[in-house]
């Protein structure tokens, strides 16, 4: 059984204060993740986390996950004004992207971020455009398929991410004789792995990467970063990633491989982890509005997939509490469903749930990561609003909900759309 962070009596109080839909985010459980992961990899003395801006782009959250000693991993040019707001630059940013405009290059070079290459002829680019600085990382991709026995993990070589190892090697080649002196390894090979072995066989991999290029090459690498992919159990009933057990077969992996070779073991471990910080720790809050019998029967929520496009957009299971129901039993079946008209806005396709009636607060859980980050206006749905609920259960409002105003603010206002907006205030 999941179990939201907050109380029915919790949130029946905020729902007077912030009317629904809405995200709530839980300080203490963003904090204690970020701690528990820094502990699994505490023997790396240079272990960082740099989180996934693109998971929940918030500057409060941001701020939070900075003041537990985490960079930011940035791959757009508003990503990076972000961080550089919230007080990051150089070793605190890496920056991570793909098909890259150059202003992106020449604000990541600003910043001294650590720019990660994710193609061979980004080195050119790079240089033409930015300049090349003295520490750069590059992007691998293996192609094939990630298993771990007899289980797909993922399939990078369907992936337009990363480059192949020869080009690699040509690429370390190429900069080293453009003066580039320290070098980063980097790949993401699968999302959402609760399998502990995952990060061990990813580790594996870069470290014997690493040593087979600095024998060719001679090449510096101060760092490995292992990216992101640890998942979260959406569904109930499913293990959290084990990350002690993660840190140990990392650690071992790293022993075997690094210690005997080349390489400096000063190699620092890095990681870039967007799921895992924020994920379990977002509820998107919402309450049933209207109830449909036809077919099937259904529940219409206030909130839709432009609040949370996971589930229309390939069926993602995300787990719903019927606040205030929690000792209920399961005895009917229903879609939840949004108001978009497209017959995908549906959060839950035949689930068993307690018996909903109209009023009934509804917590749609593990909405912290590409949650509100993926929203859109579709239908001119507008963005709802992030709470924050604080170490001392107390709230505090982080973005405000959108207002037409926000939705019509880049048009050229006509007179008649003028009037319409000045009536509607």
């Amino acid at each position: 059984m999941k179990r939201p962070f907050f109380t029915y009596e919790e949130i029946k109080e905020i729902c007077k204060k912030y009317p629904t839909p809405f995200y709530i985010y839980d300080e203490e459980g963003i904090r204690q993740g970020i701690r528990n992961l820094q502990k699994a990899f505490s023997w790396n003395k240079n272990f960082k986390e740099y989180y996934a801006v693109k998971a929940c782009p918030n500057p409060t959250l941001l701020r939070i996950i900075k003041e537990e000693g985490c960079g930011l991993d940035c791959s757009s040019y508003t990503e990076l004004m972000l961080a550089e707001a919230i007080g990051c630059t150089g070793d605190d940013i890496m920056f991570s992207s793909n098909v890259t405009p150059a202003e992106d290059y020449v604000y990541a070079r600003e910043l001294d971020s650590i720019i990660n290459l994710d193609d061979f002829t980004h080195i050119e680019f790079l240089e033409e455009h930015a300049g090349l600085p003295k520490r750069i990382c590059l992007r691998y991709n293996p192609g094939g398929e990630m298993m771990i026995g007899n289980t797909i993990m993922g399939n990078p070589g369907d992936a337009k991410y990363g480059m192949t190892k020869e080009q690699l090697i040509q690429g370390i080649k190429i900069l080293m004789s453009k003066g580039v002196e320290e070098f980063g390894i980097h790949a993401f090979l699968a999302s959402n792995v609760l399998d502990n072995n995952y990060y061990v066989k990813l580790a594996e991999m870069l470290f014997e990467l690493v040593v087979e290029i600095n024998n060719i090459t001679g090449a510096n690498f101060t760092f490995v970063n292992l990216s992101g992919g640890i998942g979260i159990p959406y569904r109930p009933g499913e293990k959290c990633a084990d990350l002690m057990y993660i840190g140990k077969g990392v650690k071992e992996a790293f022993e075997r491989i690094i210690k005997p070779s080349n390489v400096s073991d000063d190699l620092a471990i890095k990681t870039e982890l967007g799921r895992y910080i924020t994920g379990p720790h977002g509820i998107l809050v919402t309450k049933a509005i209207h109830h449909k019998d036809i077919y099937k029967n259904y529940i219409g929520v206030d909130a839709c997939a432009a609040n949370l496009l996971r589930p229309a957009m390939y069926g993602a299971y995300h787990h719903i509490t019927v606040m205030g129901k929690e000792e209920e039993p399961n005895t009917h079946v229903y879609d939840i469903t949004g108001g978009l008209c497209e017959n995908n806005d549906k959060f839950a396709v035949d689930r068993a749930m307690p018996e909903i009636e109209t009023g009934d607060i509804l917590a749609i859980h593990d909405a912290g990561a590409h949650g509100f980050a993926m929203g859109y206006n579709y239908n001119g749905k507008l963005r709802s609003a992030e709470i924050l609920l604080k170490t001392d259960r107390t709230t505090q409002l982080i973005r405000r909900a959108e207002t037409p105003m926000d939705y019509f603010q880049t048009l050229d206002f006509d007179e008649d759309l003028s009037r319409i907006i000045e009536k509607r205030k």
